[in-house]
């Protein structure tokens, strides 16, 4: 393991929604800071910047991680996907996107991102998942906007689409 100076500018390549990217960082560059100012990914929210409030939460080789608490330099090397990386296509929401529209479960807006990346990580590894583990997964994030309830509505019709499209595969 090489040792890297507290003020040396180092390179960090990862893959940023699939696409092979890098950028130069001082060691001590958080990942938040590293997407939004190096990798334009500004989807990628900070809050708190304590990890309390979820809004900068990413996934880190198919984990979610609260980009505020990783360094940048920790992702070399890594998959990170952000809320850039969940349409399908230019143009097109996702499923989870979607339902989230169609409940008006967003206002302001700052938390999205967040929200949105954990649910899609619960969706795609509990598909079954039900209200009390969609509610224990948001209990991680800080939303002053919507009262929870139109995201739990968004998260669970989004389910239930998610699992019939996948019957009819």
């Amino acid at each position: 393991m090489q040792r890297i100076k507290a003020d040396e500018v180092v390179t960090i390549r990862m893959e940023l929604n699939g696409r092979a990217v890098e950028g130069r960082a001082e060691p001590r560059l958080l990942l938040s800071d590293f997407l939004r100012h190096e990798l334009a990914a500004t989807g990628t929210h900070v809050g708190c910047e304590h990890g309390v409030c979820g809004a900068c939460t990413v996934r880190i080789d198919g984990q979610m991680a609260r980009a505020c608490l990783t360094l940048a330099v920790q992702a070399d090397g890594c998959r990170v996907d952000t809320v850039e990386g969940l349409a399908p296509e230019p143009g097109r929401l996702s499923v989870l996107q979607d339902a989230m529209r169609r409940h008006f479960a967003l206002q302001c807006g700052y938390c999205t991102p967040g929200i949105l990346m954990s649910l899609d990580t619960l969706l795609c590894d509990e598909p079954d998942a039900d209200e009390a583990r969609i509610r224990d997964v948001l209990g991680g994030h800080l939303c002053r906007c919507t009262g929870y309830q139109p995201i739990v509505d968004a998260a669970l019709d989004a389910a239930a689409i998610l699992r019939k499209e996948s019957r009819d595969v």
